[in-house]
């Protein structure tokens, strides 16, 4: 066993603060998969996914000494720093809804190595439903979005996703009950609306 393997994230980030490339590499390996992953369900985009993360790491190496542990811990941080970092690319190109042609491409498949194989919503639909509730989540608003994302797939607690948000609990809260409906009612919706006309796109559904 490597001594990396028993050391915390902080650990691991103050070493590389002082100039360990090892710690550095170790610490992006350990929670680059939760950043992929919430970036991805965000912004609905494999390739947007791959840049947020790799934007994100460059900040903390630049900025590693903002990081206060007593605020929440590095993974929820840098939660913190990959929603930024989406608002402003939502911001600038207004196309977060629809995922791109370029992920819909059978050849550009997201990295496996970042996806957890046990899906949480798997354990509520089966296989063949996951990709409508993945559609649904992307069409909601991004506010109710942001907290479906941190406290359902992510599962964080909700002082983790408040701490991320940088907002109150009693925030996140409120938010996810609302997204909860709307989800429900949009799936709802679908499947009415495929038992009453087949031929009718699924996505249809979202808008």
């Amino acid at each position: 066993m490597n001594a990396f393997d028993t050391c915390s994230d902080e650990t691991l980030l103050r070493l590389a603060m002082a100039g360990d490339e090892e710690a550095f590499t170790r610490l992006y390996r350990r929670l680059r998969g939760a950043v992929y992953r919430f970036a991805r369900q965000m912004s609905g985009s494999s390739s947007v996914a791959e840049d947020v993360t790799q934007e994100v790491f460059l900040i903390l190496l630049r900025r590693a000494e903002l990081y206060d542990s007593r605020r929440g811990s590095l993974s929820t941080y840098l939660m913190g720093i990959a929603r930024n970092e989406i608002l402003r690319r939502l911001d600038r190109d207004r196309a977060y809804v629809a995922l791109s042609e370029e992920d819909a491409s059978p050849d550009k498949e997201p990295d496996e190595s970042l996806i957890v194989k046990s899906d949480p919503l798997g354990n509520l639909m089966r296989d063949e439903e996951i990709e409508s509730v993945r559609q649904a989540v992307l069409g909601l608003p991004l506010h109710y979005r942001e907290v479906v994302v941190l406290c359902e797939l992510e599962e964080m607690s909700y002082g983790e996703a408040a701490a991320s948000l940088g907002c109150a609990v009693g925030t996140v809260r409120s938010r996810l009950h609302r997204a909860r409906a709307l989800l429900k009612h949009r799936l709802r919706g679908c499947e009415a609306g495929e038992r009453g006309a087949p031929r009718i796109n699924r996505a249809s559904c979202l808008g």
